[in-house]
């Protein structure tokens, strides 16, 4: 009986083994399975005076083959390989928005600008100005494209940040399940080898989505910790997860996972708490690239709408009046809080503003813990500007901005400001008839009859700049807004208009104008030491609201007179005068982006979109290279190798053949001991 039950023994842990060799070749391909070994043990021997013979072989247990730090490690690269490899993919759709060509934005700024140079050669072809105007319709209508492709993608990342958030609730609710079957199939002493390859299939399928943290539980389970800290599976419980707008900064744009527990408010958690997964990426890409992408898109229409409007206020048309705004552009953006405080931007309108102030990004106000001061942080690179209460920060100018409360905030509030963000969508052509166009400079100027001198007219512009004795500043009058045309006027149309008149040492005096010069090249401006007043060759002369630029030398005597254009003495000079459009066409050449002038701002764009895109696909290149390499590990460890199981199928059917042998051979023993035993 001994060697029959040997043999019987062994012929059953050999079909166990066959069937387990069996079970890996037919799971080969499926997605999260795990090689399993039959473990084997002996059976203990009988005791005899010849010593323990032994009683064959029993099944221990059916192993799992897997290294649990190899499938964390894969599971963690992965997560981090799909947020990278999902912001790389939206980037590079960004980066379409932001394409040169015939097409582009940048060939419309181009061709807009250069179109002023047909109106400097002929300023009353009405032709001329009418391409300008057809010119700056485009570029206006480019932009609002622009900014309706980024809303759109916005929208699409938003439904897809949505549909992930339900693929985790549903996955997470399969992990719930699973846990609640293998904490009651481990009550048996044996582990459910399918089960747990379900389970970390789950984790691994949830790790794409959003990156977690895994604590086992005695019984078997697993939680699940997003965020840090925040339990998405605990034993057999589930919680949900949702996407929504920041609840700090509502109507924003700015998209959050809201981690919401029963009975309980709703947790955000931001990009930076999530870690990998495709949520981490689309958010990361909403909230920081997208938001530049409409930034700088913004600023570029906001400057150019701004710049334009001005100078075009300056001129005459060609029915003599000041020229109306050329662009629609955004006066002010209020701030958004869920606190008390009332406050918004607007750009501000001291001399020295210029569009090269703009930085493209957004800002927070945070009040201090009194709830009067604090600072105002630039979010693109964290500067910081601190402010004592409300009425100082409206008087600081950053970055060309004027932060205006009429309402303070509570104990550590925070205001959200976004300046450019409709800019672009906002933006539209406002003037249409070609006589609108204020291509004439107001003012006129004249060298002295008798002057002795090679004095000689360089240039002459009104500026719109003034001095405002009030406060001793230098004031850009309705820059920024559509409170145009500004105030300071071209000189009186009566009275000879200014004269500046030289001495013997090249110094000038002013008649017929009340203010001295102002001095631009000073920080800040200030007036000119005098009279009598220093002149410089090349250098600009800046008077109420008008500059002249002269070169030469004076002699004693020698005269100029700025006039209005206006003035009879003139007669109708002024509409085959291009003096402003010549001032519209140059500034172009103006540095206004990041230290790009206007003609290139929008190349400066498209570099800055295309380095952070290049970065993110080199980002997504190497985890996606790190991802790969970690799961060939893990699967060298836990795949099926079809040729050593198929080495082990013949070796286990060998066995199993020798135990069929072995019973044979024992039975043929035991009917030849009865035979022999019934004689």
């Amino acid at each position: 009986m001994g060697l029959l039950n040997v043999g019987a023994r062994a012929l059953m842990a050999n079909q166990v083994a066959l069937q387990t060799a069996g079970n890996n070749i037919a799971n080969v391909n499926t997605p999260g399975y795990s090689r399993q070994t039959v473990a084997l043990q002996t059976v203990q021997g009988q005791f005899s005076g010849a010593g323990y013979i032994g009683q064959g072989v029993d099944v221990r247990t059916i192993l799992r083959n897997q290294s649990e730090l190899l499938t964390r490690q894969a599971a963690a690269a992965g997560s981090v390989s799909a947020g990278d490899t999902v912001r790389a993919q939206r980037l590079s759709q960004l980066q379409e928005i932001f394409s040169g060509g015939p097409t582009g934005l940048g060939a419309a700024i181009t061709d807009m600008m250069n179109a002023f140079s047909d109106v400097v050669a002929a300023p009353t072809d009405l032709s001329a100005r009418t391409l300008v105007l057809t010119r700056m319709d485009e570029t206006a209508s480019r932009m609002r494209t622009s900014a309706d492709r980024i809303n759109e993608i916005q929208y699409t990342v938003t439904e897809e940040l949505k549909n992930s958030a339900n693929t985790v609730n549903s996955l997470a609710k399969q992990m719930a399940a699973i846990n609640e079957q293998i904490a009651r199939a481990t009550g048996n002493g044996q582990t459910p080898n399918d089960l747990l390859d379900q389970r970390e299939q789950v984790i691994r399928e949830i790790n794409q989505y959003v990156q977690t943290t895994q604590i086992p539980a005695d019984d078997g389970t697993i939680g699940l910790f997003v965020g840090g800290s925040q339990p998405l599976v605990l034993g057999t419980t589930a919680t949900e997860v949702a996407v929504g707008d920041s609840g700090t900064f509502p109507s924003s744009g700015q998209v959050k996972l809201l981690f919401t527990r029963p009975g309980s408010p709703a947790i955000e958690l931001d990009e930076n708490m999530l870690g990998g997964g495709s949520i981490s990426g689309l958010l990361r890409f909403n909230n920081t690239d997208l938001a530049e992408g409409r930034n700088l898109l913004g600023r570029m229409a906001l400057a150019i709408g701004t710049t334009l409007n001005y100078q075009q206020t300056l001129g005459l048309t060609l029915d003599g009046v000041a020229g109306k705004p050329l662009f629609a552009t955004t006066p002010s953006v209020p701030g958004l809080t869920l606190g008390t405080a009332v406050g918004s931007i607007s750009f501000t309108n001291s001399a020295s503003f210029s569009p090269t102030e703009f930085a493209a990004s957004d800002y927070e106000v945070r009040f201090d813990a009194t709830g009067v001061g604090g600072q105002v942080v630039r979010l693109s690179d964290g500067e910081t500007t601190p402010f004592t209460n409300i009425a100082t920060l409206a008087t600081t100018q950053i970055d060309g901005l004027t932060f205006n409360f009429t309402a303070t905030g509570t104990a550590n509030e925070r205001v959200l400001f976004k300046p450019f963000g409709t800019a672009a969508s906002d933006m539209k052509a406002l003037v249409y008839s070609p006589r609108d166009l204020a291509v004439a400079n107001p003012i006129n100027a004249a060298m002295g009859t008798s002057n002795s001198g090679t004095l000689q007219l360089a240039g002459l512009q009104a500026t719109g700049i003034t001095w405002n004795g009030g406060t001793g500043q230098a004031v850009n009058s309705g820059i920024g807004g559509l409170s145009m045309p500004p105030s300071p006027v071209p000189p009186a149309t009566t009275g000879g208009g200014v004269v500046l008149t030289f001495n013997a040492s090249g110094q000038f005096t002013l008649s017929g104008n009340a203010n001295p010069p102002i001095d631009m090249a000073a920080n800040p401006p200030q007036l000119l030491a005098g009279p009598p007043y220093a002149y410089t060759s090349g250098q600009s002369i800046h008077i109420d609201g008008w500059s002249i630029n002269l070169k030469g030398s004076p002699k004693a005597g020698d005269t100029v007179t700025i006039g209005n254009a206006k003035d009879a003495q003139y007669g109708d000079n002024y509409t085959r005068n291009a003096g402003n459009a010549t001032a519209l066409m140059n500034l172009r050449d103006v540095k206004m982006f990041d230290e790009s002038t206007l003609s290139d701002g929008y190349a400066s764009a498209m570099a800055q979109v295309g380095t952070r895109t290049q970065s993110a696909l080199f980002a997504s290149d190497l985890s996606k290279s790190i991802a790969v390499n970690l799961e060939n590990d893990r699967t060298a460890v836990s795949g099926v190798n079809l040729d050593e199981e198929a080495a082990k199928l013949l070796q286990y059917q060998q066995a199993y053949q020798a135990s069929a042998k072995m019973l044979q051979i024992a039975q043929s023993v035991f009917d030849t001991l009865i035979q022999n035993l019934g004689r």
